[in-house]
């Protein structure tokens, strides 16, 4: 199914949805001349309109996910055909900014969106210079003032070039995910990749990994497809279709380099080794691409011509008759530099699968809900007929055992909805067994950790220290609140149920590695006096080293719990999604068997339609929640007491709480750092997530759950009572204007052959949308 074909095919859908409505308007209101309000009809109006809305409105999603500094910016401002979006030379992205399409003419508008606000605030609205101007500015202010307003995210309303064409892809958006947060630490965060990447998997219609030609084998990338295939290598086979690898700055290449070809066949081993089954990998030379397309465009800048010029243009140089080389204008050059440059190629895949796939659901989805109001109104029209054609009593014998019937269909109906009640406990249950499993898990682990340290110097501690001097009772043991900080910053807690909580280096390695005076042999023995040390306890010579484990512990920690939750996160929402649909399914059948049953005495059934989406946590990063992430910082406190000094917010991350050290005196001979309380406060802090979790848990389960049913009982009460509505109506009529059936009559049937246009229509709209449908 080409783009083109799809377009088609969502003019004609509309346009017979139109129509439909028109003729329902048109129907109803000879009801009400006659007097009838025709409320039975105003659930299939409802029903067409919000058919028609979802055909306007469904939103296409593309994702676009890059481990390095591989071109990304450019590589989106490339396919939206404007350098709207800052490139990398200029900054990184701080959180996530999407893309949305707006139709040529409108104004295109930066927005912000921020925590505990509904409404975005619109920073700029203008051409792609001023809005990639303030984006730079925005940026920069929240990188330097640590984001005070607490922003979430930015969204760009501008028209899109790759599908300004498509009228039927009005919803379609780029999602520019963060990459590393270098401006925030220079390690690379592959957590943070990591659940962008499975978000995308689970929540977009298309992913685009970007890998930089020059650095594509660079581990920071190999660890991240590491993580997100393992333990989902299933499910990546499922979506292997939505997911594309873009090799970009392919323009790089030297005389010395392999072909690309032969770039492109080592990639496809690699991630073959990474799980990823018949890879799809596009070359792409991105500014290349963005630069003839501004040029085509008639709105590249002089400085933007230059580029071209300097670094492209080159190599479409020309012999004249004299053997000269002569080198194109670039406005002769741009056609041909844009189809070279790879990005034509790209766009026009990722649309069309997207048609094929996500597109068509939509259009199959829409049609049908079209053509069961089609029946619908067929039904009233063959109801109204037969009303007309039997007797009279026959006809009240009739209206009596349907209303006997139907009152029964609406008992059964709530016994269904007993059985769900079971079932979405039993879904509850599901979820919460799998965060316990992570808690005991991310616990067990931790303690083994804490453990490794201690078990060494239970062997070589045989002496014990002196008692502390009195002056210094309560003041000489700094304790690590790790276990407090480290979670209290996850707000809601966050994301995934690691069955595997791998680690990839002990914590005592790690702390060995980092602070060696303090964690070797010889240390400990000049440690060890008279009175033996508790295993538990990490002694310090000053409070700097001491604040130094602290900190240790913390980078150490944090990632870890977070990368487990992550996968928890994942399990949960994928698992969830596959209960949900099952359960929709068991609502589907046992409303639509009470239907049949009831059709079979009016001749018609009801068709129930249930839209699956995942789960959704309030505070887990579930797909549709702009839950984040919190980073983590512990406060190191000296005795009891503390005092909070400052916050400081950080773009998409959680306040960082300093303290400071009250009553610590200069002449205090130790510091020590508490393991055993640390375990405690990690521990404790888990319990309390879990337990808040839990109860937002059980209430978004009952709201979606409750809502799959509800769609399923509306559906079928508005069966009933439109063929109730339906018997009253012609009852009435036979009572006062029985002299007129020839003519009631005439009119009905001419309105049905009018009905039957629409229906036909319809049915070869299936027939059509048949032939593309996609092969799964």
């Amino acid at each position: 199914m080409s783009s083109q074909e799809f377009q088609a095919a969502y003019t004609s859908i509309y346009s017979t949805g139109t129509f439909l409505l028109q003729y329902l308007k048109e129907f109803r209101d000879g009801l009400r001349i006659q007097g009838d309000e025709s409320q039975g009809l105003q659930s299939i109006e409802d029903e067409i309109n919000k058919a028609l809305k979802a055909l306007q409105d469904q939103k296409y999603q593309v994702a676009v996910i890059a481990a390095m500094k591989a071109g990304k910016s450019t590589f989106l401002n490339s396919i939206i055909g404007a350098d709207v979006l800052a490139s990398e030379t200029a900054a990184c992205t701080i959180c996530r900014t999407d893309v949305r399409h707006i139709k040529p003419g409108e104004t295109p508008k930066l927005l912000e969106y921020r925590e505990g606000e509904r409404k975005p605030v619109i920073l700029v609205e203008g051409d792609a210079g001023e809005i990639q101007k303030k984006f730079l500015q925005r940026t920069r202010e929240i990188r330097e003032q640590g984001n005070p307003d607490n922003t979430t995210r930015f969204e760009i309303e501008h028209p899109i070039e790759a599908i300004s064409q498509l009228s039927s892809l009005t919803g379609f958006t780029l999602v520019d995910t963060p990459g590393p947060n270098e401006w925030e630490s220079a390690n690379f965060n592959i957590n943070e990749l990591k659940q962008t990447a499975l978000e995308a998997l689970r929540t977009c219609n298309a992913i685009l990994f970007i890998l930089n030609y020059a650095s594509y084998k660079d581990n920071a990338v190999a660890d991240l497809f590491k993580d997100v295939v393992e333990n989902r290598k299933d499910f990546i086979a499922e979506n292997t279709g939505k997911i594309y690898f873009i090799l970009n700055k392919v323009d790089q290449k030297t005389e010395r380099d392999k072909e690309i070809a032969d770039v492109i066949k080592d990639l496809e081993r690699e991630l073959v080794g990474f799980g990823f089954c018949n890879p799809v990998i596009y070359p792409a030379s991105s500014r290349q691409g963005l630069l003839a397309k501004l040029i085509q465009q008639g709105k590249a800048t002089d400085n933007e011509i230059k580029d071209f010029e300097d670094f492209f243009s080159a190599k479409y140089a020309e012999r004249d008759e004299k053997g000269r080389r002569v080198i194109p204008l670039p406005e002769e050059i741009a056609p041909r530099a844009l189809q070279d440059s790879g990005i034509l190629n790209i766009q026009e895949t990722v649309i069309q699968k997207i048609t094929q796939n996500s597109g068509w659901n939509l259009l199959s989805e829409v049609v049908a809900e079209i053509d069961k109001a089609a029946k619908a109104i067929e039904d009233t029209l063959n109801t109204e007929i037969k009303g007309w054609e039997m007797g009279i009593e026959t006809l009240k014998q009739k209206v009596e055992e349907y209303r006997k019937r139907s009152e029964n269909a609406r008992s059964r109906v709530e016994l269904v909805k007993t059985a769900v009640e079971v079932q979405k406990q039993i879904l509850i249950q599901g979820f919460s067994q799998g965060i316990n499993g992570f808690a005991d898990g991310a616990k067990d682990k931790i303690a083994s950790e804490i453990d490794k340290i201690a078990e060494p110097k239970k062997t070589q501690l045989t002496r014990k220290l002196p008692a502390p001097k009195s002056d210094n009772s309560g003041l000489g043991q700094m304790v690590g609140e790790i276990g407090e900080a480290l979670l209290g910053f996850f707000p809601g807690f966050g994301k995934g149920l690691g069955q595997a909580f791998n680690l990839t280096v002990s914590l005592l390695d790690k702390l060995s590695e980092s602070v060696p005076d303090t964690f070797n042999s010889s240390g400990y023995e000049q440690a060890v006096k008279s009175e033996k040390l508790d295993p538990y306890i990490i002694r310090c010579k000053t409070k700097a080293e001491a604040e130094k484990i602290v900190k240790i512990i913390n980078n150490y920690c944090a990632p870890h719990i977070q990368n487990w939750w992550i996968d928890t996160q994942d399990e949960l929402v994928r698992d969830g999604t596959k209960i949900r649909e099952e359960l929709a399914r068991r609502i589907q059948e046992d409303i639509q068997q009470i239907s049949d049953e009831l059709s079979n005495y009016l001749g018609d059934a009801l068709e129930v339609k249930l839209n699956i989406n995942p789960i959704q946590f309030p505070t887990f990063d579930f797909p549709g929640i702009d839950s984040r992430i919190k980073d983590v910082q512990l406060a190191v406190v000296v005795g009891n007491r503390r005092e909070e000094t400052g916050r400081k917010s950080r773009c998409c991350n959680s306040d960082e709480v300093y303290y400071a050290d009250v009553d610590v005196t200069e002449n205090r001979e130790f510091f020590d750092v508490d393991l055993r309380q640390t375990l405690e406060s990690v521990n404790g802090k888990i319990d309390e997530q879990i337990s808040r979790n839990r109860q937002l848990l059980e209430r978004v389960i009952n709201k979606q759950i409750s809502a799959d049913f509800r769609s399923a009982e509306k559906q079928i009460n508005d069966y009933i009572q439109r063929f109730q509505n339906d018997f009253d109506r012609v009852l009435k009529e036979r009572e006062t204007k029985e002299a007129e059936a020839p003519e009631i009559r005439a009119r009905l049937e001419y309105q049905k052959a009018k009905l039957i246009e629409y229906l036909s229509q319809l049915s070869s709209i299936r027939e059509s949308l048949n032939s593309w449908k996609p092969v799964k």
